[in-house]
């Protein structure tokens, strides 16, 4: 039924302003306007993802967006020169970096934003 339809997905954070710093600056995102208020995040594979304000925000406990990167450590240590500090989890053996190394999937680390929405930044073998 929607195997040809476009669609486009989101996520709530309780304050737009701080996304758009976040997400603009921090990550060095392209962020355009929406139409209703909302942020849209214009990622590359023309993956468009929009941020809503949402008054009784809950964050997100699992990962909302994994950023494809070529050199995991080298993200790490970037976005650790910007004040993002790296998660740690149970159950994954991670670093002093906080990257989790494992045979069976990627290379990667967790963060933050703001809101306390889940993201990561991950290297595919």
């Amino acid at each position: 039924m929607f195997a040809k339809t476009p669609a486009f997905s989101g996520f709530a954070v309780p304050d737009l302003k701080a996304a758009e710093k976040f997400y603009g600056e921090t990550l060095g995102l392209d962020l355009t306007q929406g139409e209703m208020g909302d942020l849209v995040l214009n990622l590359a594979g023309g993956r468009d993802t929009f941020i809503y304000e949402k008054p009784d925000f809950e964050p997100a406990t699992y990962t909302i967006l994994n950023f494809v990167v070529d050199d995991v450590d080298q993200a790490v240590d970037r976005l650790g020169q910007k004040g993002v500090t790296f998660e740690r989890y149970d159950g994954f053996d991670q670093d002093e970096k906080g990257i989790a190394r494992g045979d069976q999937g990627p290379a990667i680390a967790w963060f933050k934003d703001p809101a306390g929405n889940i993201l990561s930044v991950l290297e595919e073998r």
